[in-house]
């Protein structure tokens, strides 16, 4: 995905978040630019929700400097919220609309210099097009989440933060949700901030991936990235002789040379599984887990 523009478009410096005597961030940095999109990952209770809820202007901050779009979100005013979209992870209103009704009603409340989506635009973006004279409150859950992000994205924003966006999507809407990802970041130059348990949405989607557990940031960078440096080896699962191996190696490649040349035909059932973004979920999260 395409980033444009020097500055952080979200831009947090030592955010720290204390509920009384419990503090549940640590001097926390997060930056995101215009067409990038950020996924900020981390186990229940490691602070991705405060951390959001302060960047959307919901929740005061007990120390840091946060920014988006260039104001602090405490003191944005209608012009600025004009310029940001929530996908919240559930959202029951408005029951008794139609589906494309509702949409043109919340348009229609963007000041002239916005220009949000058509309805009909908006509709096939989303895959509601055959909903769009269906009552809200008789969709389905995955219909119920799309109009979710339709209602977030309506704006055209220029940042936009999704909460777990794709929960109760089945396969062929989770793609048309990330062809609308790619759609918002390549031609909207939207900065996108994905919060998300799904892993391999993550990987696909985000060009940084920012690694919260405890409160603290412990891992940045990208997919790629993070796999080199922190779960770096592979495994290879092999049988020779009928009998099964498997070897963990920084160099799959090599020792499966390595293999052939002393075995040939005696190996079988050759799997390379490489390692993933999981794998340094998982490792970052016990070893701050271990930490006394």
């Amino acid at each position: 995905m395409a980033l444009g523009g020097a500055e952080p478009v979200i831009d947090v410096r030592g955010l720290r978040m204390s509920y009384g005597a419990t503090a549940v961030l640590h001097g926390v940095d997060v930056r995101a630019h215009r067409g990038e999109v950020v996924a900020l990952l981390g186990p229940n209770g490691a602070g991705k929700t405060t951390t959001v809820e302060i960047l959307e202007g919901f929740r005061k901050p007990s120390a840091g400097e946060v920014r988006v779009l260039g104001v602090d979100p405490l003191t944005g005013d209608e012009a600025w919220r004009a310029r940001v979209g929530v996908v919240l992870q559930s959202w029951r209103d408005h029951g008794r609309w139609r589906v494309a009704e509702l949409l043109d009603h919340f348009a229609r409340f963007y000041p002239p210099y916005r220009t949000p989506f058509a309805v009909d635009e908006l509709l096939e973006l989303v895959g509601l097009t055959g909903q769009a004279r269906t009552v809200v409150g008789t969709l389905s859950g995955g219909q119920r989440r799309r109009l979710d992000v339709a209602v977030g994205v309506v704006g055209r924003p220029e940042v936009l933060f999704l909460d777990e966006p794709t929960t109760g999507f089945d396969p062929e809407a989770r793609q048309a949700f990330h062809d609308l990802v790619h759609r918002l970041t390549d031609l909207d130059d939207t900065a996108i901030l994905l919060t998300t348990h799904d892993l391999d949405e993550a990987e696909k989607l985000a060009d940084r991936i920012v690694l919260l557990v405890g409160g603290e940031v412990v891992a940045e960078g990208s997919a790629p990235e993070l796999t080199r440096r922190i779960a770096s080896r592979d495994e290879v699962r092999y049988s020779l002789d009928g009998e099964f191996f498997v070897h963990a190696t920084e160099d799959a490649t090599g020792f499966v040379r390595e293999l052939f040349e002393q075995h040939d035909k005696a190996i079988g059932d050759l799997e390379v599984r490489r390692a993933s973004l999981e794998d340094v979920y998982m490792t970052m999260v016990r070893k701050q887990e271990a930490r006394p």
